[in-house]
C-alpha cells in the first residue's frame, strides 16, 4: 500500500469525521498533499460547503502532511493541532480540495528539534480554492510528541 492510500485508510479508521465527510487523498508527491471531499455530504443551507467541513478538511490536510513526513522518516509520533487561524474568502460551491505544501528545509529543522527535545512544533498553511482562486486560507500549528 502506497503512502497516499495508507494515509486515507488512517484518516478513515482513526478519525471517523474524515470518513463521514468523504475525505480522500487526491495527490501526494513528497512535498505537497492534496485532500479532497465531495460537496454533497458537506453542504450547508446555502448550498455551499459548510464552514466546519472546510475547517476540518484544512486541519486534516496539515495533519496528514505531518503524518506522511514522519512516516517517511520512520517516526511514529502523536500529532495534535495546537492553534489555528482560518479565513473564509469565497463561498465554495463545488467539491472541496485542500492543498498543503511543506518545504524540506523547514521539515529538516523540525526533525532536528524533535530529535533533540522529543517534541516539536510545525506551522503549516493550507489553501482551498474555488475556480482557481483562494476561497479558504488556513494556518495551523501542529505539535508532535511521544
Amino acid at each position: 500500500m502506497g503512502p497516499a492510500a495508507a494515509l486515507e485508510r488512517t484518516l478513515h479508521d482513526e478519525i471517523p469525521l474524515a470518513r463521514a465527510m468523504g475525505v480522500r487523498v487526491a495527490a501526494y508527491d513528497g512535498t505537497t498533499l492534496k485532500l479532497a471531499a465531495p460537496l454533497a455530504p458537506n453542504i450547508n443551507h446555502k448550498c455551499t460547503a459548510f464552514g466546519g467541513s472546510l475547517y476540518s478538511l484544512a486541519v486534516l490536510c496539515g495533519w496528514g502532511m505531518v503524518h506522511l513526513k514522519l512516516a517517511e522518516a520512520s517516526l511514529h509520533k502523536h500529532i495534535v493541532i495546537q492553534e489555528s487561524a482560518i479565513r473564509y474568502l469565497l463561498p465554495v460551491d463545488q467539491d472541496m480540495q485542500a492543498e498543503c505544501h511543506l518545504d524540506e528545509d523547514v521539515f529538516g529543522k523540525f526533525l532536528r528539534t524533535l530529535e533533540k527535545h522529543g517534541r516539536a512544533r510545525l506551522s503549516l498553511d493550507v489553501v482551498i480554492k474555488r475556480n482557481g482562486q483562494p476561497a479558504v486560507e488556513f494556518s495551523g500549528r501542529y505539535v508532535v510528541h511521544g
